[in-house]
């Protein structure tokens, strides 16, 4: 895989954070993915994100499986800490991580067929152990990088590019995630920025299992009449879903609009994706109310954005463990007490 490195001179007065870091100091790699991709859209906020909580680049670890979604943090923080797992089971390498070495900030990078799909059971677990972690999982329907196929997310009665329909339940990741005791539950779409950018921050300020469902529509598979989570992004004819070796650019859609609102977002084939964004007077706090006010809101046909649920006095995986302040990767001397301590334990238990 080839990596396009940006240029390292910029201007002289670009605006710099509390860090003295500009908005350069937190991008990566030249982004490869399609133009228009949404996730693009995602890197672009979690670069803002970072750049206004003025965090040092060098306490961030970003980790991902497989996928186009996982092929994302190459694109911000190229002066953080990566890892790019196998398929699925990112969240069990950085449980790990999260175990060996607590100072660090934990973002976690995946799609839904990376974590709907084959690692739904290591998401699982990383929810209900409460790792301290931002967990995105960048939600498009559909496996991009092997040509579209429906994945675990895609609605029933839903069309793919070729028309055929899909007959399976969707798996809905805001309720398992309720379900499974995260703390920090949301909802946002990749080209609403101004909503995306604060749930991030807070997101990552939040202490706990953080987690963050966003609408990123596949600009080469899921731009059609038909699909639920698309904003068609195509080539010139309509004969193009036989071939994907060039796709032709249009401008990203975005949104804005106020809280408590529905917003129709137009998309270029036609169609129209409904976001319902919470109210402010919405209670984020009630798990119960907030899982009915989501069947309500779906039932309707809407998808509703923003901060869904948030226990702010939720404890992790490390107070669950009741682990030294230390990270554990420092203690070499306590964890590795040599042979005659050893043979001591040993001894005691014969």
């Amino acid at each position: 895989m080839t990596y396009l490195a940006k240029p390292t001179l910029h201007h002289p007065n670009l605006p710099t954070n509390k860090l003295g870091f500009t908005h350069r100091d937190y991008e990566g790699s030249v982004s490869t993915l399609c133009a228009g991709c949404g996730h693009d859209s995602i890197s672009a906020a979690i670069i803002q994100a970072c750049f206004e909580l003025d965090l040092p680049p060098h306490r961030v670890a970003k980790l991902s499986g497989i996928g186009c979604s996982s092929k994302t943090p190459t694109y911000f923080l190229g002066a953080s800490h990566g890892f790019n797992s196998v398929h699925g089971r990112m969240p069990s390498v950085l449980t790990g991580a999260n175990l060996a070495n607590r100072d660090l900030i934990y973002l976690g990078v995946s799609g839904d067929g990376d974590s709907a799909s084959i690692g739904l059971g290591q998401f699982a677990h990383s929810l209900r152990r409460g790792v301290n972690m931002v967990y995105i999982v960048e939600n498009n329907g559909v496996y991009g990088l092997t040509k579209g196929q429906f994945s675990a997310t895609a609605d029933k009665g839903s069309k793919s590019k070729r028309g055929i329909l899909n007959s399976d339940e969707p798996i809905d990741m805001i309720s398992m995630a309720m379900n499974l005791g995260a703390s920090f539950v949301a909802r946002s779409f990749s080209g609403d920025k101004k909503q995306l950018v604060p749930l991030i921050k807070a997101a990552i300020q939040h202490r706990g299992a953080a987690f963050i469902d966003c609408v990123s529509p596949c600009v080469a598979f899921n731009n059609h009449i038909g699909s639920t989570k698309s904003f068609d992004y195509v080539r010139e004819h309509n004969d193009a879903v036989n071939f994907l070796d060039v796709i032709s650019g249009r401008e990203p859609i975005t949104t804005d609009y106020e809280p408590g609102t529905i917003q129709s977002v137009r998309q270029h084939d036609g169609s129209t994706l409904r976001l319902h964004k919470l109210a402010a007077d919405y209670d984020a706090r009630d798990r119960i109310a907030a899982m009915n006010f989501l069947q309500e809101r779906q039932a309707a046909g809407e998808v509703v954005t923003g901060l869904l649920y948030v226990d702010p006095e939720a404890g992790d995986l490390h107070a669950y463990l009741n682990t030294v302040e230390t990270p554990l990767n420092e203690l070499d001397a306590v964890l590795v007490p040599g042979k005659a301590a050893l043979d001591k334990i040993n001894a005691g238990l014969r």
